[in-house]
C-alpha cells in the first residue's frame, strides 16, 4: 500500500487540479459583455456576472456563454435595428442628394419663368404703354399656361403656342386696322391665315420648337429627380425576414456571448448576409442604371439645344421681334386677309378718328441691352446645376448592387477587408471560408448564411422597378424632343418597407428556429460548442488515472 501511495496521491492531485481548472473556466468573467450590454440601455439584471450553461440559446452557439435567454432576445431586436439603421444611413444620403437637387431645379425653373414674365411686362410697358396694358392678358395667359405645364402637365404646348399667336394676331390686326369694325367671326377667319401669311415672320415656328423641347426636357428632368428621390425613400425602409434577423444576430452579437466583444465580423461573412438580406434591393440595379443613363442623356440636352434658360431669358425680345415684323408687313398682311375674308366694315367717321387716336400702334421696341436683363434665377445657372447633377448621377449608378458592400464597409458592421484571420466567422475567431454569393434574388439559392425565398419577389420593389421603367421611357422621349403625358407615378399606397414578405405582427418569433442549416445551427454544432471548454481534458485525465491505478493493482 505504501508503494501505491505516491502514484495515487499524484493522480488525485491531478484530478483535483483539473477540476479546479474546469471550474475556473466555467466561471469565466462576463464583466465586459455585461458592460457593453448595459451601455445599450438594457437591464443589467439580464446579464450574468460569470459564464453560464447556454442550453437556452436558440441562435447563438451553446456551451458556456455570457448570454442569458433575455440577452439573446434583446440582441436579436438590436441587430435588426442596427441593420435598418446602417441601410437607412446609406440610402438617406442618396435620397438627400436627389431631394436637394430637385428642390434647386424646381426653384430655378419657376423663378426663371417669373423673371421672364416680369422682364417682358416691364419692357412692353415702357415700349407700348397703354396699348400693351389693354392687351396684357394675352401675354399673362401665355406664361400662366407655361407655368401650368411645368407644374401640372396636361397642356399641349404646340396647341397652346398656336393659340397665343392667333390671339396676338387678332389683337394686332385690330390695332393696325383701327378704322374698321371686325366681328368675332371675321377675326376667326383672320386667325386661319396665321400659318399661310406668316405675319410674325419665322419667330413663331422657331420659338414653338425651342419652347416645346426645352420645357419637355426641363419638366422631365425635374420629374426624374423627384422619382429617384421617392424610389430611394421607399426602398430604404427595410423590414428583414426572420431568417435574415437570425443571421444578423449571429453575425453582430453572438460573438459577445462567447466573450469576443472586440472581434468584428469577417468582411466576406458580412457580405453574404447583406446580399441575402438585401436580395430584393439588388434586383433594382438594372432598371436603376437604365434610368440614370437616361437622366444623363437628358442632362446633355439641357446643356445644349434644349437649354430652357437660353430660350426663356430672351423670350420678350423674340416676341417683340415678331410684333415688329407684323408692323412692318401690316399692309401686305391686311390686304391678303381682306382678299380671303372679305372687305371689313368701316367704322363711322366720328369713331374712326377717335379709334385711331386711342390705338395708334407706331411704337418700336427699343434695342436690347444685356445689362438690363434680370439676375440669374435662383442665384445660379442651368449649366452649373446640370454639371453638378451629372456628377451626382454618375456616382449613384450601381448604387443598389453596391449597397451590401457599402454596408459592410461600415466599421460598425464588419472588420476591414484585409483582416481575414482575426475576425468573427459566425462560430469563432477565425477565417471565413465560404465564397461570396452574387447580388439579387436569383443568386441567393446557395447563400450559406441566409435562407432566402428566391421564388417570391417583393411587391414594393416591383412597383419601384415599374416606376423607374416608366420614367426611363419618358426620359428617352424627352431626349428626342417629344412631348410626354405625365401622371404621378409616385402615388403608391406603399408605406411598407421592402424585403419583409410579412407584416411585423404576422412574422414568426425572431428566435423561432426555421429548421434550416443556415438560419439556426445543427445539433453537431451545439454538441461541439458544449464540449469546447475544459470538459474533454478532465475526462481524459480521469480515464488515465483510473487506468494507471488498475495497472498498479495488476502488477501488485
Amino acid at each position: 500500500m505504501a508503494r501505491l501511495g505516491l502514484p495515487a496521491l499524484l493522480c488525485t492531485l491531478a484530478v483535483l487540479s483539473a477540476a479546479l481548472l474546469a471550474a475556473e473556466l466555467k466561471s469565466k468573467s462576463c464583466s465586459e459583455v455585461r458592460r457593453l450590454y448595459v451601455s445599450k440601455g438594457f437591464n443589467k439584471n439580464d446579464a450574468p456576472l460569470h459564464e453560464i450553461n447556454g442550453d437556452h440559446l436558440k441562435i447563438c452557439l451553446q456551451g458556456y456563454t455570457c448570454c442569458s435567454q433575455e440577452m439573446e432576445e434583446k440582441y436579436s431586436l438590436q441587430s435588426k435595428d442596427d441593420f435598418k439603421s446602417v441601410v437607412s444611413e446609406q440610402c438617406n444620403h442618396l435620397q438627400a442628394i436627389f431631394a436637394s437637387r430637385y428642390k434647386k431645379f424646381d426653384e430655378f425653373f419657376k423663378e426663371l419663368l417669373e423673371n421672364a414674365e416680369k422682364s417682358l411686362n416691364d419692357m412692353f410697358v415702357k415700349t407700348y404703354g397703354r396699348l400693351y396694358m389693354q392687351n396684357s392678358e394675352v401675354f399673362k395667359d401665355l406664361f400662366k399656361e407655361l407655368k401650368h405645364y411645368y407644374v401640372v402637365g396636361n397642356v399641349n404646348l404646340e396647341e397652346m403656342l398656336n393659340d397665343f399667336w392667333a390671339r396676338l394676331l387678332e389683337r394686332m390686326f385690330r390695332l393696325v386696322n383701327s378704322q374698321y369694325h371686325f366681328t368675332d367671326e371675321y377675326l376667326e377667319c383672320v386667325s386661319k391665315y396665321t400659318e399661310q401669311l406668316k405675319p410674325f415672320g419665322d419667330v413663331p415656328r422657331k420659338l414653338k420648337l425651342q419652347v416645346t423641347r426645352a420645357f419637355v426636357a426641363a419638366r422631365t428632368f425635374a420629374q426624374g429627380l423627384s422619382v429617384a428621390r421617392d424610389v430611394v425613400s421607399k426602398v430604404s425602409v427595410v423590414n428583414p425576414t426572420a431568417q435574415c434577423t437570425h443571421a444578423l444576430l449571429k453575425m453582430i452579437y453572438c460573438s459577445h456571448c462567447q466573450g469576443l466583444v472586440t472581434v468584428k465580423p469577417c468582411y466576406n461573412y458580412c457580405s453574404n448576409i447583406m446580399r441575402g438580406c438585401l436580395a430584393n434591393q439588388g434586383d433594382l440595379d438594372i432598371e436603376w442604371n437604365n434610368f440614370i443613363d437616361a437622366m444623363l442623356m437628358v442632362a446633355e440636352r439641357l446643356e445644349g439645344p434644349f437649354n430652357i434658360e437660353s430660350v426663356m431669358d430672351p423670350i420678350d425680345v423674340k416676341i417683340s421681334d415678331a410684333i415688329m415684323n407684323m408692323q412692318e408687313n401690316s399692309v401686305q398682311v391686311s390686304q391678303k386677309v381682306f382678299q380671303g375674308c372679305g372687305p371689313p366694315k368701316p367704322l363711322p367717321a366720328g369713331r374712326i378718328s377717335r379709334s385711331i387716336s386711342e390705338s395708334a400702334f407706331s411704337a418700336r421696341f427699343r434695342p436690347y441691352h444685356p445689362e438690363e436683363r434680370p439676375t440669374t434665377a435662383a442665384g445660379t445657372s442651368l449649366d452649373r446645376l446640370v454639371t453638378d447633377v451629372k456628377e451626382k448621377l454618375k456616382q449613384a449608378k450601381k448604387f443598389w448592387s453596391s449597397l451590401p458592400t457599402n454596408v459592410c464597409n461600415d466599421e460598425r458592421m464588419a472588420a476591414g477587408n484585409g483582416n481575414e484571420d482575426d475576425c468573427w466567422n459566425g462560430k469563432g475567431k477565425s477565417r471565413y471560408l465560404f465564397a461570396v454569393t452574387g447580388n439579387g434574388l436569383a443568386n441567393q439559392g446557395n447563400n450559406p448564411e441566409v435562407q432566402v425565398n428566391t421564388s417570391k419577389q417583393d411587391t414594393l420593389i416591383l412597383r419601384q422597378i415599374m416606376a423607374l421603367r416608366v420614367m426611363t421611357s419618358k426620359m428617352k422621349n424627352a431626349y428626342n424632343g417629344n412631348d410626354v403625358d405625365f401622371f404621378d407615378i409616385s402615388d403608391e399606397n406603399s408605406g411598407e418597407g421592402s424585403g419583409s414578405g410579412c407584416e411585423d405582427q404576422q412574422c414568426p418569433s425572431e428566435l423561432e428556429s426555421n429548421g434550416t442549416e443556415h438560419a439556426g445551427k445543427s445539433g453537431s454544432e451545439k454538441a461541439d460548442s458544449a464540449g469546447a471548454r475544459a470538459g474533454p481534458q478532465l475526462y481524459l485525465l480521469l480515464i488515465f488515472c483510473i487506468s494507471f491505478l488498475l495497472m498498479q493493482r495488476e502488477w501488485r
